[in-house]
């Protein structure tokens, strides 16, 4: 596993925007979240896409143009998506991993940009970081989530606790989070205790790669055989029997082969149409004797966690509570 290196006070950050713009509406969160980044020791560069305000900030080549000279440029230390969104999946034919692999940097974002990390660290072997996009420390005080986050880039990250309290939903706001909801990591199984190499993200995005050139989880699986993999899962919007469905196309496809176990985060959205639950879904996938652990801080229902694909992980749940450890193997 290749590790980027950790950044530095007065390193230069690249930020495009791979899927949607920043509209006009959200530009003050956007500043306000940018703010944090300068205050935290970094230069930012926007890419000319950035502020376009489309669902598509630009087009499927020019986006992939712009993410690449910011992965070639030697002045660049880190590239921070701007931005979630729909369409990100139209440019990958237009990254270069060879060009991705010869310039290895931290790439961070979550949600949509799953699709640009997960195939570096499955075909690369390149480690990513499934964290907050550049306008998502966007309010007036950072909740610790987000200084965990902010610690992470200088390599200052080895540990994570499960928080308190999380939003109810999908709140967006420059006041902080909305905490009404008491966190409880669910252990259906009982007691957890995992380690293995971390790898996931947004499933509603994963389910659109399986099997395309832009992502190798099951050769990443047979190359880490050793170590074992943890998986972990963004579910925004999919109702509990899609969800069903797409885990077993990850079975079928050969990408739990050695899992260790499989980490669910809250879900925005929650649906069904067969009266399904999503511990439902995720025991009748994976197997009633499965390691699992629901509803953790993972994902679009905030605060969450920082999570490193490829990175060694050791993962622990009970009573509610949950720990990650980081190990950085190689």
């Amino acid at each position: 596993m290749i590790y980027p290196k950790w950044l530095n006070k007065g390193d230069l950050i690249g930020i495009p925007a791979p899927s949607a713009g920043i509209k006009e509406e959200k530009l003050p969160k956007f500043e306000l979240s940018l703010s944090h980044v300068k205050k935290a020791g970094y230069r930012v560069r926007e890419t000319d896409s950035v502020r376009s305000g489309l669902a598509s900030s630009a087009t499927p080549e020019v986006r992939g143009k712009e993410f690449m000279e910011l992965i070639t440029d030697d002045e660049v230390h880190m590239v921070l998506c701007a931005a979630g969104g729909d369409f990100l999946y139209d440019m990958l034919p237009y990254l270069d991993y060879e060009s991705i692999r010869k310039h290895p940097k931290w790439i961070q974002g979550y949600s949509d940009p799953t699709g640009i990390l997960f195939g570096v660290t499955t075909k690369l072997d390149i480690a990513t970081i499934y964290g907050g996009n550049a306008g998502t420390f966007g309010m007036t005080k950072l909740h610790p989530s987000l200084q965990e986050n902010l610690k992470l880039w200088k390599g200052e990250l080895t540990e994570q606790n499960s928080y308190d309290k999380c939003e109810a939903g999908w709140v967006d706001n420059v006041d902080g989070y909305a905490l009404t909801v008491p966190v409880e990591w669910k252990t259906p199984n009982g007691p957890v205790k995992m380690s293995g190499r971390l790898i996931g993200g947004c499933m509603d995005c994963l389910r659109d790669l399986i099997g395309t050139p832009y992502e190798d989880a099951a050769g990443f699986a047979k190359r880490y055989a050793a170590d074992g993999l943890i998986w972990y899962f963004d579910v925004f919007s999919m109702p509990a029997e899609a969800v069903y469905l797409t885990l077993m196309h990850m079975r079928y496809a050969g990408w739990f082969e050695g899992a260790k176990g499989f980490i669910f985060g809250r879900v925005v959205f929650p649906s069904t149409f067969a009266d399904m639950t999503y511990e439902e879904a995720a025991l009748k996938a994976l197997g009633n004797d499965a390691l699992l652990i629901m509803e953790a801080d993972v994902g679009h229902v905030d605060p969450k966690m920082t999570f490193v694909n490829g990175c060694m992980a050791c993962v622990e749940a009970a009573d509610g509570k949950g720990h990650v450890t980081y190990e950085w193997r190689e």
